[in-house]
């Protein structure tokens, strides 16, 4: 038997390679023109793009509203509470001439302070994820308790008890706009 030598077998497939380069330069037709944009398809797919990114930061700004709600909402009762408490005890010290009545004050005025700082606190975090109208609601009662705390503080058994009623309704107006707006829980 006869090996095929490597010569010929090298003249055989530069043959078939030469071969098949000609039969692809001959079925390549070119087209004649200039290359544009479909635009109906081009602004579609800017559009689809578009749409698609608007859902993208609607969703996130959704997701980030939500959770600027839940961390000013949901803590509020709790943060509010004790101040609500502490102004009680110190109304019916003053009320009765008791004599912790100064001590109750003063418990009182750095709660109602404490509540204020640390409602303010978390609408300053929220920043503008906070729904506008909720973050004012938050804002009015930190005005008002903080108001609540001055008439507090001068408070003494001869003082007229008017402008602290007064600043009594405004903080009691305040926690009840908030509770109302806030979602349930």
């Amino acid at each position: 038997m006869k090996l095929l030598s490597p010569r010929g077998f090298g003249l055989v497939c530069a043959s078939l390679a030469i071969s098949a380069g000609l039969a692809v330069a001959g079925c390549a037709n070119s087209i004649e023109g200039t290359p544009t944009v479909n635009e109906a398809e081009a602004t579609s797919y800017r559009a689809d793009a578009s749409s698609s990114s608007a859902a993208a930061t609607s969703s996130r700004r959704a997701a980030a509203q939500a959770k600027a709600t839940a961390d000013n909402c949901d803590p509020f009762r709790d943060t509010t509470g004790p101040a609500v408490s502490r102004y009680n005890e110190f109304v019916d010290a003053h009320d009765a001439n008791a004599d912790d009545y100064a001590a109750k004050r003063d418990t009182a005025v750095n709660t109602i302070e404490d509540a204020a700082r640390t409602v303010e606190s978390r609408v300053n975090t929220a920043g503008d994820a906070l729904p506008p109208d909720l973050a004012n609601k938050f804002t009015e009662y930190v005005t008002a308790a903080r108001a609540l705390a001055e008439e507090a503080r001068k408070m003494s058994y001869t003082s007229p008890v008017a402008p602290l009623n007064d600043a009594s309704t405004k903080v009691n107006d305040a926690l009840n706009a908030v509770r109302d707006a806030c979602p349930a829980r």
